[in-house]
């Protein structure tokens, strides 16, 4: 796989200092890609090429934030802390799985699939938003001192509730697909007002199978209703307790939840902006918690659960869930025409995920490996 970033027109925001900056980017990553592609590199040459690569990221958000301070920016504030959540948790953590996992070819596939990832996505948005030319994504974030705040629950409840050992990933998780997963909704809102909070939780499946599952002695390794029943209170009492920290909503009531596929996680993720996005790694896989508030409802998110229809809701989920499990093929093509005729031949016979590149190939390796691969 020719796995190289191609600096492409539409990259560049019109700032020389900051466009100059992310092709040096873009370069040291495709140096990185290059000696992770040689079988006779040698770990300390990786890592003076990552570290060369982390000097140069923390040195380009010292000079777009002194740029965005100089035309006095509004989101700046919200611009430093992507730059902070990346620089303080994403990657310490994937240096972290560098250094256990010796820098085997699968850790440093991993931490340039994020890397990149993370600077193709962030130079489309929020670089783009300093020009004007973009919305960013992530104006209605909570402030920083919450944030900060939920993060250190969440991890205490995780391990508490759960006996997880969770580290933050991300605190600006863009809704991708990870792994076999759950997505679980659950909206909460009183009478006095017409305000709700919506709470959006994801879960690998092997994380449900090997906390919850095994708290009530299961064996299996597959999700069934009994053990998505326990899911479903088990969450409810997290978010429960999450809320309990904050006064605002504490006495919030859910008023609504739904179990929703992947497509209508990411309808739900993609049309409203989230004032918490926060992506965990724990020992057994990664989970999300999402908040989106104060919004109104609106309708043909899914099915409502209630105490009527919850059995049979949740049996037809799970079948769902299992008829629709196709094996994976990925699709690597620049053309897009290519990449969507292929992907109409077998869409009825696979789950079909489509890429450009072989860095964003990398990234959806990294995060749901397919069973199968063309190029």
């Amino acid at each position: 796989m020719d796995n190289q970033l191609v600096w492409k027109e539409e990259f560049n925001i019109g700032i020389k200092i900051i466009d100059d900056e992310h092709q040096r980017l873009f370069k040291i990553i495709n140096k990185l890609f290059a000696l992770g592609e040689n079988e006779k590199r040698s770990r300390r040459t990786c890592q003076e090429g990552i570290k060369y690569f982390k000097e140069h990221a923390l040195k380009h958000f010292e000079d777009e934030e002194k740029y965005m301070e100089l035309i006095a920016y509004d989101e700046l504030e919200i611009h430093r802390r992507l730059h902070r959540s990346f620089r303080e948790n994403s990657l310490p953590a994937l240096e972290r799985e560098l250094e256990r996992e010796e820098y085997s070819p699968n850790a440093i596939d991993h931490f340039l699939a994020v890397c990149a990832g993370w600077l193709i996505g962030h130079t489309l948005t929020e670089d783009m938003a300093i020009m004007g030319e973009k919305e960013s994504k992530w104006e209605g974030l909570l402030p920083q001192e919450e944030l900060e705040a939920m993060k250190a629950v969440i991890l205490k409840l995780l391990q508490n509730m759960f006996q997880l050992k969770a580290q933050v990933i991300s605190d600006a998780y863009g809704g991708e697909r990870f792994g076999k997963g759950v997505y679980y909704r659950l909206v909460y809102g009183r009478e006095q007002d017409d305000k709700k909070w919506e709470i959006l939780l994801v879960f690998e499946d092997k994380i449900l199978i090997n906390t919850v599952g095994k708290l009530m002695g299961l064996k299996s390794d597959k999700l069934d209703i009994m053990l998505m029943n326990a899911v479903r209170y088990t969450a409810c009492q997290f978010v429960r307790r999450v809320m309990d920290h904050y006064p605002s909503i504490k006495y919030y009531e859910m008023v609504e939840e739904n179990l929703l596929t992947y497509e209508q996680f990411h309808e739900v993720f993609e049309k409203k902006k989230p004032q918490v996005s926060l992506l965990f790694d724990t020992d057994e896989g990664y989970f999300s918690y999402c908040v989106i508030a104060p919004h109104l409802l609106e309708d043909g998110v899914g099915t409502s659960l209630d105490a009527a229809n919850a059995m049979s809701e949740i049996e037809k989920y799970l079948t769902e869930k299992e008829k629709n499990r196709k094996s994976k093929i990925l699709i690597v093509d620049d053309s897009i025409t290519i990449r969507q005729g292929i992907k109409r031949l077998l869409a009825e016979d696979y789950e079909v995920t489509e890429v450009a590149s072989g860095v964003a190939a990398i990234r959806a390796i990294a995060l749901d490996r397919p069973d199968l691969g063309n190029r």
